[in-house]
């Protein structure tokens, strides 16, 4: 499980692990945007809630959790992204699977706004960009696809700031719930990627028995 900061790059982290270790990245976030965008019952409920940038509720949430980790696509393994968001949330979750390693990414707020309020996605194929450190070669342009490149409007930079304050209010009881557990991991991600996913590998490496390399 990768739980952190709006913005503090839990979906690169979990897109790499998912890719090297063959195992299916889960992102309430993408879902409910991917539901929102296709019209469905299910984007229509959580549309609301996704474009003020508050959390969606409980029960929503846990139903579509649920229904995904029960799936055959869940067998060997997953990585949730950014789930839990609430106690209650993680209650339920051990009611269905047992999770062995939760990484709490932390990075300091003003690092999060830049990295967020800069970011670019593209519509179509998913990519990620950054007006600071990982451009697109033409402005505006995916490299992969050629689809012009959106801005999300929860990420700017004002959002992003109150989706911080919302996040530190509400995960801190998540965080302590795991730490009794004896499962978190503090990962620094205020450094680069490739920093964070070596530590990563090595954790992984430690619990599971892999091979980091």
């Amino acid at each position: 499980m990768f739980i952190g900061p709006p913005g503090v790059g839990k979906g690169t982290y979990a897109k790499i692990i998912s890719q090297k270790y063959n195992i299916p990245h889960i992102s309430t976030g993408d879902i409910f945007r991917e539901e929102i965008a296709k019209g469905t019952e299910l984007g229509l409920r959580v549309k609301p809630y996704v474009e003020r940038g508050i959390l969606v509720p409980d029960e929503i949430v846990v139903e579509v959790v649920k229904r995904i980790l029960q799936s055959p696509l869940c067998n060997r393994g997953f990585i949730l992204d950014g789930y839990p968001r609430t106690v209650r949330q993680a209650e339920e979750l051990d009611r269905i699977v047992n999770v062995d390693v939760v990484f709490l990414f932390e990075a300091p707020l003003e690092v999060v706004v830049e990295r967020v309020s800069g970011r670019l996605l593209c519509p179509k194929c998913g990519a990620i960009y950054n007006v600071s450190w990982k451009p697109p070669r033409r402005p505006g342009i995916c490299d992969i696809c050629g689809t012009q490149l959106i801005r999300r409007r929860d990420d700017e930079p004002k959002l992003v700031r109150e989706r911080y304050q919302l996040y530190r209010q509400t995960l801190t009881p998540v965080i302590d719930y795991y730490r009794r557990k004896g499962i978190l991991v503090e990962v620094n991600a205020a450094r680069e990627a490739h920093l964070v996913i070596s530590d990563i590998e090595h954790i992984l490496a430690k619990i599971f028995k892999l091979n980091p390399g």
